[in-house]
């Protein structure tokens, strides 16, 4: 049986949009179904999931179904995605008010998955000092940060040409809280997306979900591919609390700043929360680390600490 490989791009009552990378350069689409093999061995395909489409004759015709699944370099548990290289952890200044323990939050989970986070402060129109405060806070962390407004357009260029340069033949996933613009951006960057947006509540703040459901995106820049961006639904769904879990032990490596400095606390169990000797927290005293990242930190282990791989 003939094979090609391909990427899942949609998800919806068991049948699977598979784009392929082996029959035209542009890639041609199959809606497939996966062998039952895969339920006998409590295995399922998730969006961003490389897999293997062959096709068998069923009532006189031909279907396209998966048959294997390749290696996965990552898999977040929900939403449900697989192969992400680089997670786009989008804030905005203002309406709403920027989170950044669910941003940091967000961040530690990619990092545990080996995807690359990048920082998007978002409606620096609306407050600039505030803007400029948080890009510190992660550039001082070691991350990329752009800074910008999809209502003026300041800063999107700088973000284009970032994305030009990284993203060929890669994937990647814009994720954050309803009403900080995810989608709205998208559509700036890549026009032709279409991508449904929403304002925010005046009421309560927030924006409303427009999301509903993981999508891969094949995106193309300057007349060429450009690999897959992902929509996903906001930050509440990326929790390690029920279900991208990990251990306390595992913490203190998903924050990057903390890096050269474990090991060289004065005890050799330091939870960097509180003892005294910590190289962390003298590294926050003195400026190094941002208190906001510190007390992220602190947050996740007191979550941390309780949770089993069980529960």
């Amino acid at each position: 049986m003939v094979e090609y490989k391909g990427r899942i791009t949609c998800s919806v009552g068991g049948l699977y949009t598979v784009i392929t990378d082996t029959l035209t350069p542009a890639g041609q689409e199959f809606d497939c179904r996966a062998r039952g093999v895969f339920r006998h061995n409590r295995e399922k395909p998730v969006v961003g999931d490389i897999v293997r489409v062959g096709f068998e004759r069923e009532d006189n015709a031909s279907c396209a179904v998966i048959t294997r699944i390749l290696e996965r370099k990552n898999r977040l548990v929900r939403p449900p995605l697989a192969n992400i290289d680089y997670i786009f952890v989008t804030m905005s200044a203002a309406r709403p008010e920027p989170d950044t323990g669910m941003a940091d939050k967000l961040i530690s989970i990619a990092e545990f998955n080996t995807i690359e986070p990048v920082v998007i402060i978002n409606k620096t129109e609306l407050d600039r000092r505030r803007a400029a405060e948080l890009g510190e806070v992660y550039r001082l962390a070691g991350y990329n940060v752009f800074c910008l407004s999809c209502y003026t357009g300041e800063g999107v260029d700088a973000l284009r040409r970032f994305i030009d340069s990284n993203l060929p033949g890669q994937s990647a996933a814009f994720a954050g809280a309803s009403g900080v613009g995810k989608s709205t951006l998208m559509n700036l960057l890549f026009p032709g997306l279409g991508l449904e947006t929403s304002d925010v509540s005046e009421k309560i703040g927030r924006g409303r979900h427009t999301t509903r459901r993981v999508t891969l995106y094949p995106v193309r820049s300057q007349g060429r591919p450009a690999g897959f961006i992902a929509d996903t639904p906001g930050f509440s769904l990326l929790d390690f609390e029920r279900f991208d879990y990990f251990s306390k032990e595992d913490l203190p490596h998903t924050f990057r700043e903390f890096g050269e400095l474990l090991g060289s606390c004065r005890y050799t169990k330091c939870s960097h929360t509180k003892e005294e000797g910590c190289a962390i927290i003298t590294a926050v005293q003195e400026g190094k680390i941002a208190p906001s990242r510190h007390r992220s930190y602190v947050n996740l282990y007191e979550i941390l600490k309780t949770k089993r791989p069980w529960d």
